[in-house]
């Protein structure tokens, strides 16, 4: 098995890629599967959140390059700032993480919260995209580059 240990902060050519979902990315010690079907494991850094195009790497160099895996999003587009913040606002409220693209909100699927924002009088498109959502202003502390 593979030991991706390191998150790495310069750019080198990875031998395969990760594709994992969001919540999957955000767990430090997790055993996977990469691309090519090669057995791995996670042991990084406690509160360590992965991004799409992060590099992994292995004690002896192996470097692993993650996807986000598309997910079922809920999308709503909202040129009102102060509707979009009340948006934000009740999204997360419930400690729903959520993407802002610019006047666009990204969280994941779920008919509930859908309805609510609804509710508030905003229309909700279903996509699958990758997830990247916002890590909060206390999610720093994990993140360390090898």
């Amino acid at each position: 098995m593979i030991r991706l240990t390191d998150k790495l902060a310069s750019p080198r050519p990875p031998a395969t890629t990760l594709t994992l979902p969001w919540e999957a990315r955000t767990r430090s010690r997790l055993r996977v599967v990469l691309d090519n079907g090669a057995a791995a494991g996670l042991f990084l850094e406690r509160g360590t959140i992965l991004r799409g195009n992060d590099l992994l790497a292995s004690d002896d160099g192996y470097v692993v390059q993650v996807v986000a895996a598309e997910e079922a999003l809920s999308t709503v587009e909202c040129p009102d700032t102060l509707l979009m913040a009340r948006a934000c606002y009740h999204l997360g409220n419930r400690h729903t993480p959520v993407e802002i693209i610019g006047h666009r909100i990204r969280f994941l699927r779920d008919p509930i919260l859908d309805e609510m924002i609804e509710g508030l009088g905003l229309a909700v498109r279903v996509e699958q995209a990758g997830f990247e959502p916002e890590t909060g202003a206390y999610a720093g502390h994990g993140h360390h580059h090898g």
